[in-house]
């Protein structure tokens, strides 16, 4: 029996995680090298696997030119290999690796490895939610965290949880760490296609910041801001993000 796309996403995530632990227990190359190097070698697997399994699909990846032939192609794999280069030279966990697939512009079905953890996490097998944190928790930049998400979280008393790559944030929601994940700085759509998609499987709310639907395959790659949380704390967020308005 073939592989499901849920199944080709998971397997292909999670090989690529294995390529970058491998290149990193290697000790020869260190920081921004580690994480070029690392984004290389992921991408090229991740590139030749989905271009052999799904010949008729469009392929979206961070590391390769883009081309204007998927902007007329249903489904359209959205790949990050290494979501938190950062912190994958530095040597830590919160990184992760992003396979999806959008179907007409929505995220449909997505897989992302946190190889630092040993997890996978699928659209395909969603985990069961864990009971809200009380108070809640907000994900939140470890550099440079958003005035808008710092407003919301006073708002609500929620705890801030400083954390890395995008994929990081919104599978600790997934996972239960955390409730509320609010981006307002800017992202790209391999950024957040497979965590949407992960999340919206476990029951999650997924939107922009503005609850309007996220939508991918777009000619302009660039989505200025998401929002993954709770579904019963989604109306307070965006009523508290609608109203912040800068000092």
């Amino acid at each position: 029996m073939s592989e499901s796309d849920d199944q080709l996403a998971a397997r292909l995530a999670a090989a690529a995680g294995d390529i970058l632990l491998d290149l990193r227990r290697a000790g020869d190359l260190q920081g921004k090298a580690l994480g070029q190097a690392g984004d290389t070698a992921a991408n090229a697997m991740l590139c030749h696997e989905l271009r052999a399994a799904r010949p008729g699909d469009g392929l979206l990846s961070e590391e390769e030119k883009d081309h204007d032939a998927r902007l007329s192609q249903s489904r359209v794999w959205i790949v990050d290999p290494l979501d938190g280069t950062r912190e994958y030279g530095e040597g830590r966990s919160d990184w992760a690796v992003h396979v999806a697939l959008a179907v007409d512009g929505v995220a449909a079905v997505g897989a992302v490895a946190l190889p630092g953890l040993g997890v996978t996490l699928t659209s395909g097998a969603p985990l069961p939610l864990r009971p809200a944190n009380t108070p809640p928790r907000m994900l939140v930049s470890r550099t440079r965290p958003a005035a808008e998400a710092v407003h919301v979280a006073e708002a609500l008393g929620a705890e801030l949880l400083p954390m890395g790559s995008a994929g990081a944030k919104a599978m600790a929601v997934v996972r239960g760490e955390a409730d509320i994940y609010l981006h307002t700085g800017g992202q790209y759509e391999w950024d957040n296609c497979a965590p949407v998609a992960v999340a919206a499987a476990a029951g999650l709310h997924v939107s922009r910041a503005d609850g309007s639907p996220l939508r991918y395959n777009n000619a302009d790659t660039y989505l200025p801001d998401l929002l993954i949380c709770r579904k019963e704390l989604a109306a307070d967020v965006l009523r508290l993000a609608a109203e912040y308005s800068p000092a």
